[in-house]
Formats: structure tokens, C-alpha cells, sequence
């Protein structure tokens, strides 16, 4: 399960900034530059070479305002209605604008490192969290990645995550350009516009060109349309429990929904997550994997006949740490077999034995995700916490109304009192998950 877009609530209530905001117009106030970050292509017997690429910032972290000045379009949790009266009126008249990535939202990049804090107070106010996607060499479009029979491995240190915030990295089936081919959307990937995942978000300002005002929810932050796509989970993580976790829709790259055709994705998806599946002792500080200290984190995606064209039969989990190769830890829940992967037998079991709907098998399994993987997918990395049901479902005993004894009930060590937005705010404020050494390539190329 993610709840992505649940998250930030950075509230600056003077003119200049603005969170939780995104548009298709382009500002001019400040000039939007990519921080670097190198990433790394493998192949088996040639090595890795390095990728110089960047990173942008989500359009909807950003300042909105009026094409012809300053005046805010949107501004805490409320749409500027004398502006913003209908779709249309808002998209003409509203601009996005460039960012100030270490200052205002607490990102920063070295060479193949990127960093991202929590919360960040600024001269203008507090932002908290933050969601980036990788850049292409273009710096105009996102990089899209072809998963199927490679691995993607990646350094990463949640030493400094506690319950209630998440360190995410993972794909969704986005639009390379953002969506800028649409005539409404001049700002494209640029602006980190075109946002959508398997929880069909309702959060997001624009989707497909259109301002998302109708019906909105200024408690929720939310209106009448949601952002919907596929979705593979490589990485939700916290120094206390981890899940990787792919999500497929029965539709074809990102939908725009309402009502009820909203339920076209997996939202539970079907995770691999050690604590719940009965392994208490192999993720968390001083644990087979120590979050007290970095490790690598390599994923695999096997295919039925070790090709990309194959159907995706398996996802695998390597972890190295000091050195050290560990395998993924084994299902150890009555009822089930020892599985160590993810694939559809096991994700068959899963639901079986936890009492879940398998709406994953009803998406179409693994199958399904392996279709979306051949049309490319965008890599994010973000850093959030959960108004939602305070990320209990990553790291604590989840759904509430069953008890905790019932397998797949407990997923990590969290008190269920724990991951209150307005308490991790303020009590971790100085929080941040830090990633490096991007890598995608041939299976078994990528670590040296």
C-alpha cells in the first residue's frame, strides 16, 4: 500500500511561496535549475558507465500564481476563486514557477547523492517533504525506465527516519513529457507536472491540462478528479520497517477519474514487507539489516524467458551491507510457503492467508505490471508523512479493526498511537533519507 500524496502540508502565508500547487503556465519570478545528480548504467562484461542527469521538483510543491503578477492562485488549502472560478479560466491565467531546491524545500544533490529533509523553515515559511523525478539528458523530459529483465540497485540511509515518515523511491507509468504535448500544459516535465499513481490521487491541482477545483475539499485538499496510473513500489522505508510493492491498473498510462471509475488500480498492491510476513528480526537497527547504517538495495525483474520480451514472472530483493550479500528474508506465516519473492503464487497466498481482497490478481498480477514496465516508467523519490492513517500500514498494526495476532495484521514495531503528522513534525523535524548510486542495467551488473 503507499499513500503518496497524502503528505506535505507547507503553508506560507505570505506572497511569495505557496505549496501544494501545481499549473501549466511558466513563471518568470525565478529561474528553475535542475539539481545534478549522476546516475549509472550496467551491462554484464563492460561495467557501469555514468549518467549525468538532474532531478526536478513536483509541480505541486510549487509557487502558483498569476500570469501577469504576483498574486497567489492558490494559497494554503484554498484556490484564489476570483481567479480560479473554473478549469479553464485557472489553467489560462495561473503559472508555475521556478524552484529554490535547498532554501525553500530542503533538497540537495552531490554528484550521485540526494538528500531530502523533512521540514525546512525559510524566510517565507515551513515547507515539509518533498517528491522528485529524475531528469533525461535533455533536461526537459523525465528519464524513462524499461524494468523488465534488468535490476535496479540504489544506496540508501534511513538512519534518520523514524514511525511516521516515509523514504520512498519508486515507478510510475508517466508521461515522458509531462504531459506538455497537451496544449494547456506549457510547463511541462520541466515543472515536474503529470504526476499519477496506483492510489489515483485526488490531491493533485492539474491533471491532463485542467485545473482539479471542482468540488474541492479545503480540509482534505482534495477535488472531484483523481491521477491515476501504474505504479511499482521499489522502495517505502523508515529505520523501522520496509515494503517493496508493485501496483497494476486495467488502464494504459494515466488516467484522469472521477466517481467511480476510480477504481481501476490495485491500491493495496501485493508488498513484501519481512515483519508482516513473520521474519521479526531481519529489517531495523542492530537487525540482520542494520538501518543504523547504509546498505544497497538491489531489485531484479525476472521475465518467463530471460528477455525483455518475456511475460514478468518474478520481482526479486538482494540487500548488501559491509560488504556483506543477504538474501531476502523467507515467509515464515502459517499457511504459506517460504516464499522470498514476489510472484503471483505468492501473492495468491498472501491474500488468501491475510484475509485480503486480491485485487492484484483481479488487475491483472504480475503480468499486468510487466505490460506497464514495457511502456517506461518514471523514477521518484519522495519523503512524506501520512494525514491519512498516520503510515500505520508501512510500520505499525494495520487495518485498526482487526487484531494484531491475525497474520499480515503487523507490519513493524510502531505503537499505532505513533505517525500523527503535527507530531513527527514537530518532534523530527530535522529528519531526511538520503539516496545514491542510482543503478540500472543486466541482471547481476549493477553491484561490483
Amino acid at each position: 500500500m503507499s499513500r503518496k500524496l497524502s503528505f506535505v502540508s507547507c503553508i506560507l502565508l505570505i506572497l511569495l511561496l505557496s505549496t501544494w500547487v501545481a499549473g501549466q503556465q511558466i513563471g518568470t519570478s525565478l529561474a528553475e535549475n535542475h539539481p545534478k545528480l549522476i546516475t549509472q548504467r550496467c551491462a554484464k562484461g563492460s561495467g557501469c558507465s555514468e549518467n549525468p542527469r538532474s532531478i526536478v521538483l513536483d509541480a505541486n510543491w510549487r509557487w502558483l500564481h498569476t500570469t501577469s503578477g504576483y498574486t497567489n492562485c492558490y494559497t494554503g488549502s484554498s484556490w484564489n476563486r476570483d481567479i480560479c472560478s473554473d478549469p479553464e479560466s485557472c489553467t489560462a491565467k495561473c503559472a508555475l514557477d521556478g524552484a529554490d531546491y535547498p532554501t525553500t524545500y530542503g533538497i540537495t544533490t552531490n554528484n550521485d547523492e540526494l538528500t531530502l529533509k523533512f521540514v525546512t523553515k525559510h524566510a517565507y515559511g515551513t515547507n515539509v517533504g518533498s517528491r522528485v523525478y529524475l531528469m533525461d539528458s535533455s533536461d526537459s523530459n523525465y528519464e524513462m525506465f524499461y524494468l523488465k529483465n534488468q535490476e535496479f540497485s540504489f544506496d540508501v540511509d534511513v538512519s534518520n527516519l523514524p514511525c511516521g515518515i516515509n523514504g520512498a523511491l519508486y515507478f510510475v507509468e508517466m508521461e515522458k513529457d509531462g504531459g506538455s504535448s497537451n496544449p494547456n500544459n506549457k510547463a511541462g516535465a520541466k515543472y515536474g507536472t503529470g504526476y499519477c499513481d496506483a492510489q489515483c490521487p485526488h490531491d493533485i491541482k492539474y491533471i491532463k491540462g485542467q485545473a482539479n477545483l471542482l468540488d474541492w475539499d479545503e480540509k482534505k485538499k482534495v477535488g472531484r478528479w483523481g491521477s491515476c496510473c501504474n505504479e511499482m513500489d521499489i522502495w517505502e522505508a523508515n529505520s523501522i520497517a520496509s515494503a517493496y510493492t508493485p501496483h497494476p491498473c486495467n488502464v494504459t498510462g494515466l488516467h484522469r477519474c472521477e466517481g467511480g471509475n476510480c477504481n481501476v488500480c490495485d491500491q493495496p498492491g501485493c508488498d513484501f514487507n519481512s515483519y508482516r510476513l513473520g521474519d521479526r528480526d531481519f529489517f531495523g537497527e542492530n537487525k540482520i539489516v542494520d538501518t543504523k547504517q547504509k546498505f544497497t538495495v538491489i531489485t531484479q525483474f525476472h521475465t518467463s524467458d530471460n528477455t525483455t520480451r518475456g511475460d514478468l514472472v518474478e520481482i526479486r530483493r538482494i540487500y548488501i551491507q559491509n560488504g556483506r550479500v543477504i538474501q531476502n528474508s523467507k515467509v515464515n506465516v502459517p499457511g504459506m510457503n517460504q516464499y522470498d519473492s514476489i510472484t503471483n503464487k505468492f501473492c495468491d497466498s498472501q491474500k488468501d492467508v491475510f484475509q485480503d481482497k486480491n485485487d492484484f490478481k483481479n488487475k491483472g498480477g504480475l503480468k499486468a505490471v510487466g505490460r506497464s514496465l514495457d511502456r517506461g516508467h518514471v523514477l521518484v523519490m519522495s519523503l512524506w508523512d501520512d494525514s491519512n492513517v498516520n503510515m500505520l500500514w508501512l510500520d505499525s498494526n494495520f487495518p485498526l479493526d482487526r487484531p494484531a495476532t491475525q497474520p499480515g495484521v503487523a507490519r513493524g514495531t510502531c505503537p499505532i498511537s505513533s505517525g500523527k503528522p503535527e507530531e513527527v513534525e514537530r518532534d523530527y523535524p530535522n529528519a531526511y533519507v538520503k539516496f545514491s548510486k542510482v543503478r540500472v542495467g543486466d541482471i547481476g551488473s549493477t553491484v561490483l
